[in-house]
């Protein structure tokens, strides 16, 4: 069985018609059929098979019985079903909403983004969608809109007819009008946050839920902007869709590589696949198993071809630890498809590191069915100084090198004139933060990474910020007592000395003879320890001043705390946040930073040196 039909759930949304009964030969028992997931193993909504052995399976559970390799090695990529298709019926306006990226969905709502698209099967005399932005607005024109009910005046509104295209990704605003049906080819996910909603009540009699702050948060302000699709209806990292006109006989091909799904949206007729021939018509849904070679329809009518298509360019991020070095294959929406990782072994000198971070990027590569040539550039960050432009590692106390041309040296062992780019791994960090992390959403964040050392990443306006010649902003190395502790860089009184989680262990013991790291610290204060609760407030009163004159200095929106300190979240964040309130500079008077615990623990590494390639 290599060839089936699916059957669809069905969506009674208050918003659709009847016109997938009436007209795609759906069926319905309730008066509105708005949607029908037809290719879905959606927890929500999941398809099931049609007839034949596995009658009455959901997709789902056919594809764990059968295994992998149905989906097609381009699917290896993903650890869940890539793409969720359907029929959707607009007999009134939707609301307008707009989707996260993956990276912010992963961040905040622990689920996948939705990028997706809709071709136009009908439309009414005059029907028209919201698609982007008319102009470029302000997040603060954004919000106003929303809150005065004049959002729509700021929408660009298209009037549609059969046939049209729109491509939507992640952070385009949009909402299907009244009058329209569309098949939808999207990534699989439900979620949506619904900016403005004509004032309509649910099935409880209350106003739906509209999710404002966090529509903020991820929508592109400006007109929508479409890719290259190069020659496909859409494409993008999960679906490839292409359009097939029948007039009697296509020739068709399901390889190792994808499965192939055909959504009929017009006419009828036969597939034949092997020794399996099978009927289809308007609204029909057919699922090809990988692998499964020649493919024949015979008939007249259209129908949409969806595939997943090998992995789009990605960038290599490279982020070198005293201990390993994770390595990871980062998309352009700033998600790791893969990673790996290799002992640092720094003692076995720097050209062997290098040898080996070579090897580990070609295993990586591979592992995916990608080469070089499908990468856009390699980022790398260490724990040290570095000369950026000339790709450099000019000290790093961590790992023992000096002097090292580690862009050179990577360029000459993969044979590449791919771009190289370094940095700083606190700057990296607090990059990756920014993109894809806790600090999504925002152009102005300071990221202070706390533990062993004080490390700190500045990014201005969108962009890593790391002052003048080689190095990098060292905020940690700022003195805030007056002749105080020594710190490693010989100073007296750094922040170093006194804000980090090595300066908590340290007075801890001195005060009660335990090594205990910060975890435990907390415990025993949970559990009462007077002398440690001492301790940890006067860790947390010097660890204040330290943020706050962060905060004073850099005057960011978001201020985010990484580092091993970082696992205590709230139980550190909050206490900060209070402090701030009366401690930054003008805080009666303007809006002050947030402190938020940093989200994408050993993966910002990985995501920031990736994003060095665009950082210029």
């Amino acid at each position: 069985m290599s060839v089936f039909k699916l059957i669809p759930a069905g969506k009674d949304y208050l918003w659709g018609g009847r016109r997938l009964i009436d007209n795609y030969h759906k069926h319905g028992d309730d008066p509105i059929l708005a949607e029908t997931w037809e290719l879905s193993c959606h927890p929500d909504g999941p398809s099931t098979i049609a007839d034949g052995a596995h009658q009455g399976q959901t997709l789902e559970q056919y594809l764990s019985t059968k295994g992998s390799a149905v989906l097609g090695h381009n699917c290896a990529r993903f650890d869940h079903f890539p793409v969720l298709i359907k029929f959707i019926d607009a007999k009134q306006n939707l609301s307008i909403q707009v989707h996260p990226s993956d990276a912010y969905a992963l961040s905040h709502e622990h689920s996948f983004g939705k990028t997706e698209m809709w071709y136009v099967l009908e439309a009414e005399p005059e029907a028209f969608l919201y698609y982007g932005f008319e102009h470029e607005i302000s997040k603060e024109e954004f919000e106003q809109s929303i809150r005065n009910n004049t959002l729509t005046d700021k929408l660009h509104q298209v009037k549609v007819k059969a046939g049209d295209v729109f491509f939507i990704p992640s952070g385009t605003i949009h909402a299907i009008g009244a009058g329209i049906v569309i098949a939808e080819i999207q990534q699989n996910s439900n979620l949506t946050y619904r900016v403005y909603d004509y004032g309509r009540v649910g099935a409880d009699g209350k106003p739906r839920q509209l999710h404002v702050d966090k529509a903020l948060a991820v929508t592109t302000l400006a007109p929508a902007q479409v890719p290259e699709m190069h020659g496909h209806l859409g494409i993008c990292d999960y679906f490839c869709v292409d359009k097939l006109e029948l007039t009697d006989k296509l020739n068709l091909e399901a390889t190792d590589a994808s499965f192939v799904h055909l959504l009929a949206v017009r006419g009828e007729g036969t597939l034949h696949c092997g020794s399996e021939t099978i009927s289809w018509r308007k609204g029909d849904s057919l699922f090809i198993e990988a692998g499964s070679g020649a493919i024949t329809v015979e008939g007249t009518g259209e129908l949409l071809q969806t595939t997943i298509p090998a992995p789009q360019s990605v960038r290599i991020g490279i982020d070198v630890g005293g201990t390993d070095c994770k390595l990871g294959l980062v998309t352009p929406d700033h998600r790791i498809i893969s990673k790996s990782s290799i002992p640092t072994e720094s003692q076995k000198g720097a050209e062997d590191l290098v040898k080996r971070l070579a090897v580990a990027v070609t295993d990586l590569l591979q592992q995916q069915g990608l080469t070089l040539a499908q990468c856009t550039g390699i980022g790398i960050d260490i724990p040290g100084t570095c000369d950026r432009a000339q790709g450099v590692v000019v000290y790093s106390n961590n790992i023992k090198w000096a002097n090292v041309p580690i862009a050179a040296l990577l360029a000459q062992e993969l044979n590449t004139t791919l771009p190289i780019k370094i940095a700083n791994d606190a700057d990296a960090a607090a990059l990756g933060e920014v993109v894809a992390g806790a600090g999504m959403g925002c152009t102005n964040a300071v990221m202070l990474t706390i533990g062993t050392g004080f490390g700190t990443g500045v990014i201005i306006n969108g962009h890593l910020y790391t002052g003048f010649g080689v190095g990098s902003t060292e905020f940690g190395h700022t003195v805030m007592v007056a002749n105080g502790g020594k710190c490693t860089c010989g100073r007296k009184g750094c922040v170093e000395y006194y804000a980090t989680a090595t300066a908590l262990i340290r007075e801890a013991k001195a005060a009660t003879g335990l090594t205990l790291n910060a975890k435990q610290i907390y415990e025993r204060v949970d559990a009462g320890d007077s002398t440690l609760k001492a301790v940890l407030d006067q860790y947390l009163d010097y660890l204040k001043i330290a943020v706050a004159n962060a905060a004073n200095t850099y005057n960011p929106e978001i201020i985010i705390m990484g580092g091993g300190m970082s696992a205590q979240k709230e139980r550190l964040t909050d206490p900060l946040n209070e402090f701030l309130q009366h401690e930054c500079f003008g805080a009666a008077y303007r809006p002050i930073a947030r402190v938020v615990p940093a989200s994408l623990g050993n993966d910002a590494g990985i995501i920031g040196a990736a994003c060095l390639l665009n950082d210029e």
